[in-house]
């Protein structure tokens, strides 16, 4: 069951990246959308969504793995004085 949730809370994030790839695809063709009323705020927007969707898995899938330490030495959580 765990692992079912894991691969949700990464879908809904993959799908935000997909979709913002999408936007900024249809921006370079000159396909504007409804909800943009310029075609530079949709590739922003494109972008926002790419970026942060992204950065989630990445987030995810480095917690993961400094949870289970298999990351370098320099991704490792560093010791606070």
């Amino acid at each position: 069951m765990g692992r079912f949730i894991a691969l949700l809370l990464l879908l809904i994030p993959g799908i935000l990246s997909g979709y913002g790839i999408k936007l900024m695809r249809d921006m370079l063709f000159g396909k504007l959308l409804t909800p943009f009323p310029y075609l530079w705020l949709q590739f922003l927007a494109g972008l926002i969504f790419f970026v942060l969707g992204l950065g989630f898995i990445a987030g995810f899938v480095l917690h993961r793995d400094r949870k289970r330490n298999k990351v370098q030495e320099r991704f490792k959580h560093q010791k606070r004085l």
